[in-house]
Protein backbone atom coordinates (compact mmCIF):
# COMPACT_ATOMS: atom_id res chain seq x y z
CA UNK A 1 0.00 0.00 0.00
CA UNK A 2 1.53 3.25 -0.91
CA UNK A 3 2.12 5.77 1.39
CA UNK A 4 -0.29 8.67 -0.10
CA UNK A 5 -3.00 6.35 -0.17
CA UNK A 6 -2.65 5.52 3.39
CA UNK A 7 -2.70 8.50 5.09
CA UNK A 8 -5.59 9.43 3.13
CA UNK A 9 -7.86 6.49 4.32
CA UNK A 10 -6.73 7.33 8.06
CA UNK A 11 -7.85 10.92 7.08
CA UNK A 12 -10.96 10.00 5.79
CA UNK A 13 -11.94 8.27 8.55
CA UNK A 14 -10.93 10.89 10.80
CA UNK A 15 -13.32 13.33 9.02
CA UNK A 16 -16.43 11.42 8.84
CA UNK A 17 -16.04 8.67 11.89
CA UNK A 18 -13.55 10.13 14.32
CA UNK A 19 -16.21 10.04 16.80
CA UNK A 20 -16.76 6.51 16.95
CA UNK A 21 -14.98 4.72 19.97
CA UNK A 22 -13.03 1.82 19.87
CA UNK A 23 -15.02 -1.25 21.14
CA UNK A 24 -12.65 -3.88 21.07
CA UNK A 25 -8.98 -4.85 20.22
CA UNK A 26 -6.78 -8.15 19.54
CA UNK A 27 -3.30 -8.63 18.23
CA UNK A 28 -1.96 -11.43 16.59
CA UNK A 29 1.50 -12.75 15.35
CA UNK A 30 0.70 -10.37 11.68
CA UNK A 31 -1.98 -7.96 12.00
CA UNK A 32 -3.57 -5.80 14.64
CA UNK A 33 -7.79 -5.37 14.97
CA UNK A 34 -9.65 -2.01 16.24
CA UNK A 35 -13.63 -3.03 16.16
CA UNK A 36 -15.40 0.17 16.00
CA UNK A 37 -18.27 0.48 18.05
CA UNK A 38 -21.50 2.77 17.48
CA UNK A 39 -22.64 1.49 13.99
CA UNK A 40 -25.20 -1.52 13.15
CA UNK A 41 -22.94 -2.67 11.10
CA UNK A 42 -20.21 -3.24 12.82
CA UNK A 43 -16.59 -2.50 11.04
CA UNK A 44 -13.41 -2.85 11.81
CA UNK A 45 -9.49 -1.69 11.11
CA UNK A 46 -6.82 -4.39 10.06
CA UNK A 47 -3.12 -3.57 10.30
CA UNK A 48 -2.02 -6.31 8.36
CA UNK A 49 1.81 -7.25 8.71
CA UNK A 50 1.75 -9.90 6.96
CA UNK A 51 2.40 -11.03 3.71
CA UNK A 52 1.65 -7.65 3.18
CA UNK A 53 1.87 -4.66 5.32
CA UNK A 54 -1.52 -2.99 4.48
CA UNK A 55 -4.66 -1.34 5.95
CA UNK A 56 -7.83 -2.81 5.34
CA UNK A 57 -11.57 -1.77 6.36
CA UNK A 58 -13.71 -4.74 6.87
CA UNK A 59 -16.86 -5.64 8.24
CA UNK A 60 -16.40 -7.63 11.83
CA UNK A 61 -18.67 -10.24 10.13
CA UNK A 62 -16.22 -11.11 6.98
CA UNK A 63 -14.61 -14.63 7.12
CA UNK A 64 -10.77 -12.61 6.69
CA UNK A 65 -11.81 -11.03 9.81
CA UNK A 66 -12.60 -13.92 11.44
CA UNK A 67 -9.88 -16.16 10.14
CA UNK A 68 -7.11 -13.35 11.60
CA UNK A 69 -9.07 -12.67 14.45
CA UNK A 70 -8.77 -16.74 15.32
CA UNK A 71 -4.88 -16.95 15.23
CA UNK A 72 -4.60 -13.84 18.02
CA UNK A 73 -3.76 -15.33 20.83
CA UNK A 74 -6.22 -16.00 24.00
CA UNK A 75 -4.88 -13.16 25.79
CA UNK A 76 -4.25 -10.50 23.36
CA UNK A 77 -7.22 -8.58 24.06
CA UNK A 78 -6.52 -8.51 28.02
CA UNK A 79 -3.07 -7.29 26.93
CA UNK A 80 -4.56 -4.13 24.17
CA UNK A 81 -7.93 -3.55 25.45
CA UNK A 82 -7.26 -1.65 29.04
CA UNK A 83 -5.30 0.86 27.12
CA UNK A 84 -7.67 1.20 23.47
CA UNK A 85 -11.30 0.55 24.75
CA UNK A 86 -13.39 3.68 24.44
CA UNK A 87 -10.78 5.49 22.90
CA UNK A 88 -11.42 7.50 20.22
CA UNK A 89 -9.23 8.48 17.00
CA UNK A 90 -8.32 12.51 17.29
CA UNK A 91 -5.69 13.08 14.84
CA UNK A 92 -3.21 11.14 11.91
CA UNK A 93 0.18 11.77 11.78
CA UNK A 94 2.29 11.12 8.82
CA UNK A 95 4.11 11.81 5.54
CA UNK A 96 2.98 11.15 2.43
CA UNK A 97 6.31 10.08 1.35
CA UNK A 98 6.92 7.84 3.83
CA UNK A 99 4.91 4.51 4.89
CA UNK A 100 4.60 5.63 8.04
CA UNK A 101 1.31 6.40 10.36
CA UNK A 102 0.78 8.13 13.79
CA UNK A 103 -3.00 7.42 14.89
CA UNK A 104 -3.75 9.01 18.35
CA UNK A 105 -6.14 8.20 20.21
CA UNK A 106 -7.58 9.74 23.64
CA UNK A 107 -10.04 8.15 25.70
CA UNK A 108 -11.61 8.82 30.02
CA UNK A 109 -9.72 7.32 32.38
CA UNK A 110 -12.36 6.10 35.05
CA UNK A 111 -10.25 8.80 37.40
CA UNK A 112 -11.56 11.03 35.17
CA UNK A 113 -8.23 12.28 32.93
CA UNK A 114 -7.65 12.49 29.70
CA UNK A 115 -5.36 10.14 28.44
CA UNK A 116 -3.38 10.13 25.07
CA UNK A 117 -1.78 7.40 23.20
CA UNK A 118 -0.06 7.08 20.23
CA UNK A 119 -0.60 3.94 17.82
CA UNK A 120 2.28 4.29 15.70
CA UNK A 121 2.16 1.79 12.17
CA UNK A 122 5.06 1.38 9.76
CA UNK A 123 4.14 -0.44 7.00
CA UNK A 124 7.21 -0.48 5.22
CA UNK A 125 7.56 -4.20 3.10
CA UNK A 126 10.31 -6.62 4.87
CA UNK A 127 10.39 -4.31 7.93
CA UNK A 128 6.48 -3.42 9.08
CA UNK A 129 5.76 -3.12 12.89
CA UNK A 130 3.34 -1.92 15.22
CA UNK A 131 3.97 0.18 18.86
CA UNK A 132 2.14 2.39 20.84
CA UNK A 133 3.59 4.88 22.81
CA UNK A 134 2.10 6.97 25.56
CA UNK A 135 2.08 10.76 25.46
CA UNK A 136 0.55 11.84 28.48
CA UNK A 137 0.46 9.00 30.55
CA UNK A 138 3.22 6.04 31.57
CA UNK A 139 2.48 3.08 28.76
CA UNK A 140 4.48 0.44 28.68
CA UNK A 141 5.42 0.20 25.31
CA UNK A 142 3.19 -2.83 23.20
CA UNK A 143 4.58 -3.58 19.70
CA UNK A 144 4.01 -6.20 16.91
CA UNK A 145 6.52 -7.07 13.82
CA UNK A 146 9.87 -5.80 13.53
CA UNK A 147 10.62 -2.85 16.12
CA UNK A 148 10.84 0.76 15.19
CA UNK A 149 11.96 4.19 16.86
CA UNK A 150 9.54 6.65 18.14
CA UNK A 151 10.41 9.07 16.32
CA UNK A 152 8.12 9.31 12.71
CA UNK A 153 10.87 8.72 9.86
CA UNK A 154 12.15 11.77 7.90
CA UNK A 155 12.23 11.01 4.17
CA UNK A 156 15.25 12.46 2.33
CA UNK A 157 13.31 12.25 -1.17
CA UNK A 158 10.01 11.97 -3.21
CA UNK A 159 9.45 8.48 -3.65
CA UNK A 160 7.87 7.29 -7.39
CA UNK A 161 4.27 6.75 -5.63
CA UNK A 162 4.24 10.15 -4.14
CA UNK A 163 5.38 11.70 -7.63
CA UNK A 164 2.33 9.68 -9.04
CA UNK A 165 0.54 10.95 -7.14
CA UNK A 166 1.57 14.64 -8.01
CA UNK A 167 1.33 14.04 -11.34
CA UNK A 168 -1.60 12.55 -11.04
CA UNK A 169 -3.80 15.28 -9.08
CA UNK A 170 -1.73 17.91 -9.91
CA UNK A 171 -3.64 21.52 -7.94
CA UNK A 172 -5.99 19.04 -5.86
CA UNK A 173 -3.02 17.03 -4.04
CA UNK A 174 -3.59 18.33 -0.97
CA UNK A 175 -7.55 17.55 -1.41
CA UNK A 176 -6.42 13.75 -2.11
CA UNK A 177 -4.08 13.39 0.55
CA UNK A 178 -7.16 14.66 3.24
CA UNK A 179 -9.30 11.59 1.63
CA UNK A 180 -11.55 14.23 0.49
CA UNK A 181 -11.51 12.34 -3.35
CA UNK A 182 -13.05 9.22 -3.31
CA UNK A 183 -11.69 9.18 -6.81
CA UNK A 184 -8.21 7.71 -4.78
CA UNK A 185 -9.90 4.38 -4.92
CA UNK A 186 -11.72 2.59 -8.10
CA UNK A 187 -15.66 1.64 -7.30
CA UNK A 188 -18.81 3.51 -6.25
CA UNK A 189 -19.73 5.42 -3.00
CA UNK A 190 -17.84 7.58 -0.78
CA UNK A 191 -13.98 7.13 -0.40
CA UNK A 192 -15.32 4.51 2.50
CA UNK A 193 -17.14 2.60 0.96
CA UNK A 194 -14.38 2.57 -1.59
CA UNK A 195 -11.76 1.42 1.12
CA UNK A 196 -13.95 -1.45 2.35
CA UNK A 197 -14.80 -3.02 -1.33
CA UNK A 198 -10.85 -2.92 -1.76
CA UNK A 199 -10.13 -4.25 1.64
CA UNK A 200 -12.45 -7.76 0.91
CA UNK A 201 -10.74 -8.19 -2.22
CA UNK A 202 -7.18 -7.53 -1.09
CA UNK A 203 -8.42 -10.09 1.74
CA UNK A 204 -9.25 -12.36 -0.98
CA UNK A 205 -6.03 -12.33 -2.69
CA UNK A 206 -3.98 -12.32 0.37
CA UNK A 207 -5.60 -14.30 2.99
CA UNK A 208 -8.57 -16.26 1.68
CA UNK A 209 -7.39 -17.33 -1.91
CA UNK A 210 -4.16 -19.19 0.00
CA UNK A 211 -6.36 -20.53 3.02
CA UNK A 212 -8.82 -21.84 -0.04
CA UNK A 213 -5.65 -23.28 -1.78
CA UNK A 214 -4.63 -25.14 1.26
CA UNK A 215 -7.73 -26.30 2.38
CA UNK A 216 -7.95 -27.53 -1.10
CA UNK A 217 -4.63 -29.22 -1.31
CA UNK A 218 -6.08 -31.13 2.32
CA UNK A 219 -9.04 -31.93 1.27
CA UNK A 220 -8.11 -33.45 -1.79
CA UNK A 221 -5.35 -35.91 -0.04
CA UNK A 222 -7.92 -36.39 2.69
CA UNK A 223 -10.49 -37.76 -0.01
CA UNK A 224 -7.93 -39.76 -1.80
CA UNK A 225 -6.71 -41.19 1.51
CA UNK A 226 -10.12 -42.00 2.89
CA UNK A 227 -11.05 -43.52 -0.74
CA UNK A 228 -7.59 -45.66 -0.58
CA UNK A 229 -8.77 -47.11 2.80
CA UNK A 230 -12.51 -47.96 1.64
CA UNK A 231 -10.97 -49.71 -1.36
CA UNK A 232 -8.46 -51.90 0.77
CA UNK A 233 -11.27 -52.66 3.09
CA UNK A 234 -13.82 -53.66 0.55
CA UNK A 235 -11.00 -55.95 -1.08
CA UNK A 236 -10.76 -57.30 2.47
CA UNK A 237 -14.27 -57.87 2.38
CA UNK A 238 -14.53 -59.98 -1.25
CA UNK A 239 -11.62 -61.85 0.26
CA UNK A 240 -12.83 -63.04 3.71
CA UNK A 241 -16.46 -63.37 2.09
CA UNK A 242 -14.75 -65.85 -0.34
CA UNK A 243 -13.40 -68.32 2.50
CA UNK A 244 -17.02 -68.33 4.04
CA UNK A 245 -18.45 -71.17 2.15
CA UNK A 246 -15.49 -73.45 3.40
CA UNK A 247 -17.38 -73.71 7.09
CA UNK A 248 -20.27 -75.54 4.99
CA UNK A 249 -17.78 -77.91 3.34
CA UNK A 250 -15.92 -78.83 6.10
CA UNK A 251 -18.99 -79.50 8.02
CA UNK A 252 -20.34 -81.59 5.09
CA UNK A 253 -17.11 -83.50 4.79
CA UNK A 254 -16.71 -84.23 9.17
CA UNK A 255 -20.18 -85.66 9.00
CA UNK A 256 -19.09 -88.22 6.67
CA UNK A 257 -15.68 -88.46 8.07
CA UNK A 258 -16.11 -91.93 9.82
CA UNK A 259 -16.09 -93.45 6.22
CA UNK A 260 -13.57 -91.29 4.42
CA UNK A 261 -10.48 -91.95 6.65
CA UNK A 262 -7.35 -91.19 5.40
CA UNK A 263 -8.71 -90.35 1.66
CA UNK A 264 -6.59 -87.94 -0.20
CA UNK A 265 -6.75 -86.06 -3.54
CA UNK A 266 -10.50 -86.67 -4.13
CA UNK A 267 -13.28 -87.17 -1.98
CA UNK A 268 -17.24 -88.23 -3.07
CA UNK A 269 -19.77 -87.40 -0.30
CA UNK A 270 -23.21 -89.75 -0.38
CA UNK A 271 -24.84 -87.39 -2.23
CA UNK A 272 -22.60 -87.71 -5.25
CA UNK A 273 -20.75 -84.06 -4.92
CA UNK A 274 -17.39 -84.37 -5.18
CA UNK A 275 -14.34 -82.20 -3.56
CA UNK A 276 -10.61 -82.18 -4.58
CA UNK A 277 -7.95 -81.99 -1.48
CA UNK A 278 -5.49 -79.65 -1.39
CA UNK A 279 -2.08 -81.77 -2.72
CA UNK A 280 -0.33 -83.85 -0.30
CA UNK A 281 -3.32 -83.20 2.77
CA UNK A 282 -5.22 -85.75 4.13
CA UNK A 283 -8.93 -85.18 4.47
CA UNK A 284 -8.75 -85.06 8.17
CA UNK A 285 -6.16 -82.06 7.53
CA UNK A 286 -8.42 -80.35 4.99
CA UNK A 287 -11.06 -80.54 6.86
CA UNK A 288 -9.37 -78.73 10.14
CA UNK A 289 -7.35 -76.42 7.53
CA UNK A 290 -11.55 -75.07 6.19
CA UNK A 291 -12.50 -74.59 9.59
CA UNK A 292 -9.51 -72.16 10.51
CA UNK A 293 -9.72 -70.30 7.45
CA UNK A 294 -13.75 -69.84 7.77
CA UNK A 295 -13.55 -68.58 11.69
CA UNK A 296 -10.30 -66.20 10.64
CA UNK A 297 -12.72 -64.93 7.75
CA UNK A 298 -15.31 -64.49 10.30
CA UNK A 299 -13.38 -62.55 12.70
CA UNK A 300 -11.63 -60.71 9.57
CA UNK A 301 -15.22 -59.72 8.50
CA UNK A 302 -15.83 -58.63 12.08
CA UNK A 303 -12.70 -56.20 11.98
CA UNK A 304 -13.93 -54.74 8.44
CA UNK A 305 -17.25 -53.89 9.33
CA UNK A 306 -15.20 -52.56 12.61
CA UNK A 307 -13.40 -49.92 10.23
CA UNK A 308 -15.69 -49.32 7.51
CA UNK A 309 -18.01 -48.05 10.77
CA UNK A 310 -14.97 -45.75 11.77
CA UNK A 311 -13.98 -44.61 8.09
CA UNK A 312 -17.89 -43.51 7.72
CA UNK A 313 -17.45 -41.06 11.49
CA UNK A 314 -13.97 -39.84 9.98
CA UNK A 315 -15.75 -38.84 6.97
CA UNK A 316 -18.96 -36.94 8.61
CA UNK A 317 -15.97 -35.42 10.89
CA UNK A 318 -13.44 -34.39 8.04
CA UNK A 319 -16.85 -32.86 6.16
CA UNK A 320 -17.74 -30.94 8.93
CA UNK A 321 -14.26 -29.68 9.51
CA UNK A 322 -14.42 -28.50 5.85
CA UNK A 323 -17.65 -26.61 6.10
CA UNK A 324 -16.38 -24.61 9.56
CA UNK A 325 -13.31 -24.22 7.66
CA UNK A 326 -15.16 -22.62 4.72
CA UNK A 327 -17.13 -20.12 7.12
CA UNK A 328 -13.08 -18.51 8.35
CA UNK A 329 -12.56 -20.61 11.40
CA UNK A 330 -9.77 -23.54 11.91
CA UNK A 331 -10.84 -26.44 14.50
CA UNK A 332 -8.73 -29.14 15.58
CA UNK A 333 -8.04 -31.66 12.79
CA UNK A 334 -10.54 -34.78 13.11
CA UNK A 335 -8.91 -38.00 15.39
CA UNK A 336 -6.51 -40.37 13.57
CA UNK A 337 -7.49 -44.02 13.92
CA UNK A 338 -5.78 -45.23 16.77
CA UNK A 339 -3.62 -48.48 16.39
CA UNK A 340 -5.22 -52.08 17.83
CA UNK A 341 -3.38 -54.49 19.83
CA UNK A 342 0.71 -54.19 20.84
CA UNK A 343 1.25 -51.03 18.57
CA UNK A 344 -1.25 -49.22 20.51
CA UNK A 345 1.31 -49.15 23.22
CA UNK A 346 4.30 -49.91 21.56
CA UNK A 347 4.92 -46.60 19.57
CA UNK A 348 4.27 -44.43 22.51
CA UNK A 349 5.85 -41.49 21.80
CA UNK A 350 5.99 -41.19 18.02
CA UNK A 351 2.09 -40.03 17.24
CA UNK A 352 1.60 -36.75 15.33
CA UNK A 353 0.88 -33.63 17.55
CA UNK A 354 -1.18 -32.96 19.94
CA UNK A 355 -0.58 -36.52 21.04
CA UNK A 356 3.12 -36.84 19.83
CA UNK A 357 6.31 -36.33 21.54
CA UNK A 358 4.41 -35.32 25.01
CA UNK A 359 4.05 -36.35 27.81
CA UNK A 360 0.54 -37.40 30.09
CA UNK A 361 -1.61 -34.58 29.58
CA UNK A 362 0.62 -33.13 26.59
CA UNK A 363 3.10 -31.73 29.45
CA UNK A 364 6.83 -31.91 28.85
CA UNK A 365 8.72 -34.15 32.15
CA UNK A 366 9.35 -31.05 33.85
CA UNK A 367 6.37 -29.97 33.65
CA UNK A 368 6.33 -26.84 32.28
CA UNK A 369 4.30 -26.94 29.51
CA UNK A 370 3.51 -28.41 25.60
CA UNK A 371 6.95 -29.41 24.56
CA UNK A 372 6.16 -27.69 20.87
CA UNK A 373 4.83 -24.50 19.77
CA UNK A 374 2.44 -24.61 16.62
CA UNK A 375 1.35 -21.72 14.05
CA UNK A 376 -0.34 -21.49 11.29
CA UNK A 377 1.03 -20.02 7.74
CA UNK A 378 -0.72 -19.43 5.01
CA UNK A 379 -2.45 -22.87 5.83
CA UNK A 380 0.85 -24.89 6.75
CA UNK A 381 1.44 -26.28 10.20
CA UNK A 382 4.57 -24.95 11.67
CA UNK A 383 6.34 -26.51 14.85
CA UNK A 384 9.33 -25.10 16.75
CA UNK A 385 10.85 -26.62 19.49
CA UNK A 386 11.60 -25.64 23.01
CA UNK A 387 14.43 -26.98 24.06
CA UNK A 388 17.42 -29.16 22.59
CA UNK A 389 15.71 -32.63 23.94
CA UNK A 390 12.37 -31.43 22.44
CA UNK A 391 14.27 -30.33 19.48
CA UNK A 392 15.35 -34.28 18.71
CA UNK A 393 11.83 -35.63 19.28
CA UNK A 394 10.40 -32.95 16.85
CA UNK A 395 12.65 -33.92 14.44
CA UNK A 396 13.33 -37.40 15.00
CA UNK A 397 10.44 -38.69 16.35
CA UNK A 398 7.38 -36.24 15.33
CA UNK A 399 8.29 -34.81 11.80
CA UNK A 400 7.79 -37.03 8.55
CA UNK A 401 10.72 -37.77 6.15
CA UNK A 402 9.31 -35.24 3.39
CA UNK A 403 8.46 -32.29 5.96
CA UNK A 404 10.99 -29.24 5.61
CA UNK A 405 13.45 -28.54 8.55
CA UNK A 406 14.69 -24.80 9.45
CA UNK A 407 17.52 -23.67 11.64
CA UNK A 408 19.57 -20.99 11.60
CA UNK A 409 23.59 -21.29 10.58
CA UNK A 410 26.09 -21.06 13.40
CA UNK A 411 24.02 -20.65 16.28
CA UNK A 412 22.33 -22.63 18.66
CA UNK A 413 18.06 -22.04 18.75
CA UNK A 414 15.08 -24.42 18.03
CA UNK A 415 14.59 -26.61 14.94
CA UNK A 416 11.32 -25.61 13.04
CA UNK A 417 9.50 -28.15 11.34
CA UNK A 418 7.43 -27.24 8.22
CA UNK A 419 4.96 -30.01 8.00
CA UNK A 420 4.06 -31.37 4.79
CA UNK A 421 1.32 -33.95 4.43
CA UNK A 422 0.27 -33.49 0.65
CA UNK A 423 4.15 -34.28 -0.14
CA UNK A 424 4.82 -30.98 -2.21
CA UNK A 425 8.10 -30.75 -3.54
CA UNK A 426 8.32 -27.62 -3.01
CA UNK A 427 6.58 -24.72 -0.82
CA UNK A 428 5.32 -21.37 -1.66
CA UNK A 429 8.25 -18.76 -0.82
CA UNK A 430 6.26 -17.02 1.40
CA UNK A 431 5.77 -19.66 3.74
CA UNK A 432 9.71 -20.63 3.82
CA UNK A 433 10.87 -17.25 4.05
CA UNK A 434 7.92 -16.78 7.30
CA UNK A 435 9.50 -20.07 8.97
CA UNK A 436 13.03 -19.10 8.33
CA UNK A 437 11.96 -15.36 10.06
CA UNK A 438 10.63 -17.63 13.39
CA UNK A 439 13.51 -20.00 13.06
CA UNK A 440 15.70 -16.68 13.64
CA UNK A 441 13.93 -15.31 16.36
CA UNK A 442 13.63 -18.74 18.34
CA UNK A 443 17.59 -18.39 18.56
CA UNK A 444 20.80 -16.95 19.87
CA UNK A 445 21.23 -14.99 16.76
CA UNK A 446 17.97 -12.95 17.34
CA UNK A 447 19.79 -9.98 17.84
CA UNK A 448 21.81 -10.12 15.27
CA UNK A 449 20.16 -8.32 12.18
CA UNK A 450 19.92 -10.45 8.87
CA UNK A 451 21.28 -14.31 9.81
CA UNK A 452 21.37 -17.26 7.28
CA UNK A 453 19.13 -20.07 7.71
CA UNK A 454 19.36 -23.91 6.59
CA UNK A 455 16.64 -25.20 5.02
CA UNK A 456 16.61 -29.37 4.63
CA UNK A 457 14.30 -32.13 4.14
CA UNK A 458 14.07 -34.67 7.44
CA UNK A 459 15.02 -37.25 4.89
CA UNK A 460 18.87 -35.73 5.31
CA UNK A 461 19.25 -34.81 9.08
CA UNK A 462 20.50 -37.41 10.77
CA UNK A 463 21.83 -37.91 14.41
CA UNK A 464 25.07 -40.00 15.30
CA UNK A 465 25.38 -41.77 18.66
CA UNK A 466 26.85 -39.73 21.09
CA UNK A 467 25.97 -36.60 19.41
CA UNK A 468 24.48 -33.60 22.46
CA UNK A 469 20.79 -33.10 22.39
CA UNK A 470 19.50 -30.98 19.53
CA UNK A 471 22.71 -31.54 17.41
CA UNK A 472 22.43 -33.32 14.13
CA UNK A 473 24.08 -33.53 10.84
CA UNK A 474 22.55 -32.24 7.58
CA UNK A 475 23.61 -34.26 4.22
CA UNK A 476 22.69 -31.59 1.84
CA UNK A 477 20.40 -27.79 2.29
CA UNK A 478 20.05 -24.54 1.30
CA UNK A 479 20.34 -21.62 2.87
CA UNK A 480 18.64 -18.39 2.60
CA UNK A 481 19.01 -15.33 4.39
CA UNK A 482 16.21 -13.46 6.75
CA UNK A 483 15.70 -11.32 9.37
CA UNK A 484 14.69 -12.53 12.73
CA UNK A 485 11.05 -11.72 13.52
CA UNK A 486 8.36 -13.00 15.89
Amino acid sequence: MDAPLLLALTRAWLRERGDLPVEAIWASGRALGLRWAGRKASEGWVLLLQPKPELWLLGTDHVAWKRLQAEAPKGSEKLWSPWFQGARLRAVEGDPRERWLGLHFQRRAITGRLETLRLAFQAIPGRPGIRVDGLDTQVPRLGLGTPFPMAAPTPSEDPPPFCRWRERWGEQLDAALAGILPEVLEGEGGLLARHRTWSEGRAEALILGPAKAAAERRRQAESGRLDRLAQALTRDRVRHEALLPLKEQARQVSAELYRLKGVTREVVLLDGQRMLLPDGTSIEEAVQDWFKAAKKAERGLARVSELEAELARERVAWLQRAALEAEGLAPELPPARQPRGKASTKDKGTKRMGEEGQQKGGKRKDGKGVAFRSVMVDGFEVLIGKGDAENDQLTFKVADNLDFWLHVASHPGSHVVIRNPDKLSELPRTVIERAAELAAYHSKARDGGKVEVHLARIADISKPRGFAPGKVILKKWTGLRVYPKP
